[in-house]
């Protein structure tokens, strides 16, 4: 017999693991030390089950992912000792690759997923106390998979969210805690995104009643999706009313699935048409499509901030509720205040699915080889960290590049707010701008585009160091055509939102040049998606990249071949 989901269970457990955090965080590292003592990694570092806390720091460096990179390589192409875990890895993930432009091999075990779904019911039995979900209801999920492969040495390599989609406890964590997905398995893991994102909506208009929460990972892919429905509303309302799905969907496994829920529904189709006829700009258009969603979900913080202006739209008075905090190498909070605004939201750690170590900001880019970190419970509240990851998949003090803001405790453990990525933007001269830097200069400048009744689609980055000198480049998706005159205002005001006073010295000494905007046609971002899933992305995994570098060139082939207009500053004379 299956076990009931319990809320007050699990929230009870974590009460337990949060008030004793520093001595469940040091057996959590005697556990990963016992679990992977055979690794050949901890052997050449002289490490074992036996190596105490201090021991342990002192022996082991800090590392990125490009010093693991050959350990991961060796796992890949079938090395057959013990590599980075004492269990062999017969999975592998890979990162979105957004960040950087490039993607990375990721070991995946089953302690990650049995994390994921501590991870999950930790914040569902959270949110479950205040939108309590009524037994009937569905979940209107945007969830993709991605292709699988397999490496030279015959290990499954995916996207970490198709692996997580694809696991049995995956399947049986989200049954038992939250409303059943209205979409059939053959959707979420269609071979084409577009043709699974327009059966998603259509499920979702088919059980549009039944509709308590709508969630995707990302924000970015919820809004994309209702971006599409702008387009496509017309059609979706055409199947309903004949109960013949579009010819758009080519998929036999899809169609056959889908024929299974689709039935001639004119009346339905109607209400739709009606609903969708009367809405003033698409505003509203979840609850009034939607009217018995409790609240949409998926991570809202960081990069996906700039998506929550179009979101609320959508919205309305819907409810935004922020996801979890982590990575492709694992978890790390949880969000456990669902009444918190994603902006302000905090991230409780969990103390034991990894063993965390935190870098103070003013030691991250010191030039000593080693900075010195500090434990769970000794970081300050109000100060920034750079966080460093030890778990059960092969990373040891593991340097993730997120920089956070401890706001306060629950308990014993840390809470923290997500602040950015370290060395995102590249820098020109003495300039430190951040991706949120830059996120709140493309705020400011964004709403001169209201005065025109204009919205910005969306927004990325490039620094050009090959003119002399260096200097930043904005490209902007803009719904219409904003005139000259606007574009110019908003070039300037980009240039002058930059307040860090590294840039704003050298943009005076002309040692970085004037700021360039240059606006892209439409659609250009679109291609860019694209673009990354051919690559093996997948559509509920993708953030756009906040910066792209020389390294990235297909995308800044994609950008720069799509440029309609293009300013300089004028800002500093």
């Amino acid at each position: 017999m299956e076990k009931q989901f319990n809320s007050e269970e699990v929230i009870k457990e974590f009460e337990a693991l949060t008030k004793d955090a520093k001595r469940i965080h040091i057996e959590t590292l005697k556990q990963i030390l016992k679990e992977n003592s055979e690794a050949e990694y901890l052997k050449n570092l002289n490490v074992d089950a036996t190596t105490d806390l201090e021991t342990y720091i002192s022996r082991v460096p800090l590392v990125t992912h490009k010093d693991l990179e050959p350990y991961i390589q060796k796992i890949a192409d079938g090395a057959p000792c013990p590599v980075l875990t004492g269990k062999p890895i017969t999975t592998l993930s890979l990162s979105s690759g957004t960040a950087q432009g490039k993607r990375k091999f990721v070991p995946y075990t089953e302690k990650l997923t049995e994390n994921t779904m501590q991870v999950f019911q930790t914040s569902f039995a959270y949110r479950n106390r205040v939108y309590p979900i009524a037994k009937n209801g569905k979940a209107l999920n945007f969830l993709y998979s991605s292709k699988q492969f397999t490496t030279k040495g015959g290990l499954i390599a995916a996207t970490a969210t198709t692996n997580v989609y694809r696991s049995p406890e995956f399947k049986q964590t989200m049954k038992s805690i939250q409303t059943p997905a209205c979409s059939p398995d053959e959707v979420i893991f269609g071979p084409d995104y577009h043709q699974s994102l327009y059966c998603h909506l259509l499920c979702g208009l088919i059980f549009h009643e039944e509709i308590q929460v709508i969630s995707s990972s990302f924000a970015h892919s919820i809004v994309h999706s209702f971006r599409t429905f702008e387009q496509v509303w017309e059609e979706l309302c055409n199947d309903l009313r004949t109960g013949i799905l579009s010819s758009r969907i080519t998929v036999p496994s899809i169609r056959t699935a889908m024929a299974n829920i689709l039935k001639p529904n004119p009346e339905l189709a109607d209400e739709i048409h009606k609903k969708c006829s009367g809405l003033i700009d698409w505003h509203g258009l979840i609850p009034e499509i939607f009217p018995n969603t409790k609240y949409i979900y998926g991570i809202m913080t960081g990069s996906m901030e700039p998506y929550l202006v179009k979101l609320r739209h959508y919205a309305r008075d819907v409810p935004l509720q922020s996801g979890d905090y982590g990575s492709s190498e694992g978890w790390i909070g949880v969000n456990v205040d669902p009444m918190s605004p994603p902006e302000t939201t905090s991230f409780a750690i969990l103390p034991n699915i990894g063993y965390y170590e935190f870098i103070p900001v003013s030691n991250v880019d010191s030039a000593q080889n080693e900075p010195k970190t500090v434990g769970l419970t000794e970081v300050k509240i109000g100060e920034d960290y750079e966080v460093v990851l030890t778990n059960y998949a092969g990373f040891y003090r593991y340097r993730l590049g997120d920089l956070v803001r401890i706001t306060g405790f629950y308990n014993s453990t840390p809470m923290f707010k997500f602040i950015c990525r370290r060395n995102l933007m590249p820098t020109i001269n003495i300039d430190k701008n951040t991706e949120k830097d830059l996120q709140l200069s493309v705020e400011t400048a964004a709403k001169l585009l209201t005065n025109e009744k204009l919205e910005l689609i969306d927004f990325t980055s490039h620094i050009d160091l090959v003119s002399e000198p260096g200097h930043y480049v904005i490209f902007w998706e803009v719904s219409g055509e904003p005139s000259d005159e606007l574009v110019k205002e908003c070039c300037n005001c980009l240039d002058i939102s930059f307040v860090d006073a590294g840039y704003v010295s050298s943009r005076k000494a002309c040692t970085i040049g004037p700021l360039e905007l240059r606006v892209l046609s439409r659609g250009t971002f679109q291609k860019m998606l694209d673009h990354s899933v051919q690559q093996g992305s997948v559509l509920n995994q993708y953030k756009t990249p906040r910066c792209v570098g020389v390294a990235n060139q297909n995308v800044l082939q994609i950008l720069c071949s799509n440029v309609v207009k293009s300013y300089v500053s004028t800002a500093y004379g």
